[in-house]
């Protein structure tokens, strides 16, 4: 799967944990893209889940054909209102995230930084606000959060047409 996935000019990867309420996000916007955009010859949609590290592990000592990454996930920081979605700049992961990514398998830093350092693939780390993230399993995300699952498949698809000039017509979103 990983070679047919390598081959696309552009991967977008939804990251995270269903079972964990509001962390389930990245899989849920993939649902949601997979079933309402076309897919193309140079787009990839993937449910990374929660083994997204060992994929972008391969991908980094890999010859890809992939040159943009896109990651979804969804992180806690102070200051944003749940369901706010945001772009991170994969160098500035917030502290509090990082364990999480950790026990997610999550790529930390290091091999985000590597794979955007390389000038080989360019990565857009794309994040919502969760309301909360349950102590133990608690599968389904927060109004606040559900509802901006719509909202991140139209941003998804304006930077799939961004990336892809002319290779992905963004109107076959109908979110």
């Amino acid at each position: 799967m990983y070679q047919t996935l390598f081959q696309k000019k552009t991967v977008v990867l939804g990251c995270g944990n269903p079972l964990m309420g509001d962390d389930g996000f990245g899989p849920a916007v993939i649902a949601h893209i997979n079933k309402k955009m076309r897919q193309t010859a140079d787009v990839a949609f993937l449910d990374a889940g929660t083994s997204a590290r060992d994929l972008l592990f391969d991908m980094l000592f890999s010859q890809p054909k992939t040159k943009n990454l896109i990651i979804i996930d969804a992180v806690d920081e102070k200051g944003r209102r749940a369901g706010e979605i945001f772009e991170l700049d994969p160098g500035l992961i917030p502290e509090n995230k990082l364990a999480d990514y950790s026990v997610h398998q999550f790529p930390g830093n290091n091999l985000l930084n590597e794979l955007s350092r390389t000038g080989r693939i360019r990565v857009v780390l794309y994040a919502v606000q969760v309301d909360s993230i349950p102590d133990c399993i608690c599968p389904g995300l927060s109004f606040a959060v559900k509802a901006a699952v719509p909202v991140m498949c139209r941003k998804i698809a304006l930077a799939v047409n961004r990336l892809n000039p002319g290779g992905h017509p963004g109107g076959d979103l109908l979110c």
